[in-house]
């Protein structure tokens, strides 16, 4: 019985993620892109990133105790960028997407235009919804977070993180976009590099900043689908005609 019970658990998951990525098709496939479903990881507390640790240390005036490690550590190893967990895992940039791949399960999807339809918006915070867009030879990590900035008060923060460099993420723009009940809501940025803290990115506020009923307002069924196109920069596109 036990055995029957999680096979049907197991069916029944499927068959709402098929409706689910059905709806999102059929809303989106005038346009032929395509469309992720995204589920959410919702952690029970997040554990501040050495990033964030380290800047609430030095605004604290007090310096990040010194252990025997740090002393012979490479600089050109890059620490964990999922945002989810405190990850001890530090690595070569170059690795940093097969880490995400096969430790924290992210998936990755290719195209210049897709469409990430995240589920089940109604959970509490915090919570996130992460993927990985191959486009234009590069990687970039998108994020899309619930949180409470103020107590009470959850917002969603969406963002797109180049895994490159700062210069490489110069070269780029990315345009996030809703579009419900004739209704259009459009972000375009240049993105971050994933050297920087994804936590910093929110809380600076430099990405599309959502509140509770403007999310509302664009999702279906506690759904929200967010368009994504990513484009070489303009400054880029001159000098490379040149």
């Amino acid at each position: 019985m036990l055995f029957f019970t999680q096979c049907f658990g197991a069916v029944l998951d499927l068959i709402h993620l098929r409706f689910q990525h059905y709806k999102a098709k059929r809303v989106f496939s005038a346009a032929g892109q395509l469309v992720c479903v995204v589920n959410p990881t919702h952690s029970l507390k997040y554990a501040p990133t050495r990033c964030a640790a380290a800047q609430t240390s030095t605004e604290q005036g007090i310096l990040p105790p010194c252990h025997h490690h740090e002393a012979v550590h490479d600089p050109q190893l890059v620490p964990c960028t999922c945002p989810l967990f405190s990850c001890p895992w530090e690595g070569h940039l170059e690795v940093v997407v097969s880490h995400l791949r096969q430790t924290h399960r992210i998936n990755i999807l290719q195209g210049a235009e897709i469409v990430f339809l995240a589920t089940d918006m109604h959970l509490p915070a915090p919570t996130d919804w992460i993927i990985m867009h191959s486009c234009l030879g590069h990687q970039f990590l998108l994020v899309l977070r619930k949180q409470e900035k103020y107590e009470g008060h959850p917002q969603f923060f969406a963002t797109m993180m180049l895994i490159g460099t700062p210069t490489q993420a110069d070269n780029f723009t990315y345009r996030l976009e809703l579009n419900r009940n004739q209704r259009r809501l459009k972000w375009e940025a240049t993105p971050r590099s994933i050297l920087e803290c994804v936590d910093s990115v929110i809380s600076d506020g430099d990405c599309l900043v959502l509140n509770t009923s403007l999310a509302q307002l664009f999702s279906d069924n506690g759904s929200l689908a967010i368009g994504i196109a990513i484009t070489t920069s303009k400054v880029h596109s001159s000098e490379a005609e040149i």
